[in-house]
């Protein structure tokens, strides 16, 4: 015989077991019980205030839910799948408590209001801790930033040495695409911050609430406005999903590049002991394992997003048991976004920088020949002439086996009489980056203004 159902007055048949097993999400939602204890005792607080409990009977409600708190936060508190979910678990045991006062609770409200408000509480609670994560990542790459101003490395274009480039500038581009995540999840929160408490199954309610009051002890901006829409939105959930991709595609860009560096052929980085592996039968191995499951975990995020897409897609209004699947995939994401962002915040201070293999490879490839076809286009050929003049002297250098910088004055002179002595101080790998001084690029004075602007970014904190 199952524990007596808090919807049962319609049934005679016992739930079979299989489907109360299936239709439980207890083992899931219960991450939301302090949200759902939060959310009972403002609507508690209102119910009084409105005049449709007594203070009394509130009083003791609040009494019950507090105590109920304290056990669930010290893990002393009995799950049961019978009862479903969270709400029910707690709404049960608060009458066990407190006795039948405690069924006066669920007054003007449904479990489909109850659980839109824990979950927008619940996702509100992990975004902010989201966004001081992501904070503490950005200062992470300017710190590298400015602790290597003057690294040079090859940039690349298709994977092809294409231009040397400061490596500070490399981590500062990073910092750019951390701000967006940043900035992407602080903007969503206008979008989240909205309660649903209030609107009952799908109807509104008969009684005499105060939705705004609810609102205001939850710290949410406003009430949704159509009680329709506000027990069967899930926008905020996917918003919050999409934003959390485009941070994961982010670490996954990190990840590649910390993979590739680190690898002999490159052999730009040495990523730290504490972040790497071993094989187990190859004793030289030190595998970047870390970035390849960052890299690799990507992967769930993306499907996270997917899942709770096509979930919503073929919903009618309102509330559709089909809802239930909203949650898992948001606290997975949120629980791979904290683990990978704390992870790589902990692993990039200690990575070595490979400075001297960095420089050798930036000089590398012809990395120059844009430069020296500047050089020319400043004497006053056509740039698209000199584009021609130097792809023949990179030919001719290919031919030699040697480097722009390599070749003689004679030879380059025997393809262009407009190149003088004065080439070689302009194809220097230190000239090459330096000259880049247009707003933003990889000159070695801009790249200190970027990081005086990202340290101004990074002073005006985000969150509550």
């Amino acid at each position: 015989m199952t524990k007596k159902r808090m919807w049962g007055g319609r049934f005679e048949e016992e739930t079979d077991q299989l489907v109360q097993e299936f239709n439980a999400s207890i083992n899931v939602d219960k991450a939301m019980a302090l949200q759902d204890i939060q959310g009972s005792i403002a609507h508690a607080t209102m119910l009084v205030e409105q005049g449709i409990l007594p203070s009394a009977d509130v009083k003791t409600i609040i009494e019950g839910l507090s105590s109920i708190r304290s056990d669930i936060e010290a893990g002393k508190f009995s799950w049961s799948v019978e009862l479903e979910d969270v709400h029910m678990n707690i709404e049960r045991e608060l009458s066990n408590r407190i006795g039948a006062v405690g069924g006066k609770l669920h007054t003007a409200r449904s479990r489909n209001d109850q659980v839109a408000t824990d979950f927008r509480l619940w996702l509100r609670d992990k975004t902010y801790e989201l966004i001081s994560l992501i904070h503490e990542t950005r200062h992470v790459f300017v710190d590298l930033a400015e602790a290597n101003l003057d690294v040079i490395m090859p940039g690349y274009t298709h994977l092809q040495v294409a231009q040397p480039i400061l490596f500070s500038h490399h981590m500062l581009a990073y910092f750019e695409m951390f701000s967006r995540d940043e900035a992407r999840l602080t903007d969503s929160l206008k979008r989240l911050n909205i309660s649903p408490l209030g609107a009952g199954a799908l109807a509104g309610t008969g009684f005499a609430i105060d939705r705004e009051k609810t609102a205001e002890l939850l710290e949410f901006a406003e009430p949704a406005r159509n009680s329709l829409d506000a027990v069967s939105d899930r926008d905020f959930a996917l918003e919050f999903l999409s934003s959390a991709s485009i941070l994961m595609m982010h670490l996954s860009r990190l990840s590649e590049e910390l993979i590739l560096w680190s690898s002999q052929e490159f052999g730009f980085v040495t990523l730290p002991d504490s972040h790497t592996t071993g094989s187990s039968i190859m004793p030289q191995k030190k595998n970047p394992d870390v970035s390849e499951l960052i890299r690799g975990k990507t992967g769930r995020v993306y499907g996270n997003l997917m899942g709770l897409l096509t979930v919503m897609k073929g919903l009618p209004l309102t509330y559709n048991k089909d809802m239930q699947e909203d949650k898992e995939g948001c606290m997975d994401t949120v629980e791979t976004l904290t683990v990978c962002l704390k992870l790589t915040m902990s692993m990039l201070p200690k990575m070595k920088i490979n400075k001297a293999r960095m420089y050798y490879a930036a000089g590398r490839a012809y990395s120059n020949a844009t430069d020296l076809a500047d050089y020319l286009a400043k004497k006053g050929l056509p740039f698209r002439e000199a584009h021609e003049i130097v792809g023949k002297l990179v030919a001719l250098g290919i031919s030699q086996s040697k480097d722009l910088q390599d070749l003689n004055l004679e030879t380059m002179q025997g393809v262009s009489s407009l190149i003088e002595q004065d080439v070689f101080e302009v194809l220097k790998l230190e000239s090459v980056v330096n000259v880049r001084n247009s707003f933003g690029g990889t000159g070695l004075e801009q790249v200190k203004s970027q990081i005086k602007f990202a340290k101004g970014l990074l002073a005006k904190t985000y969150g509550r």
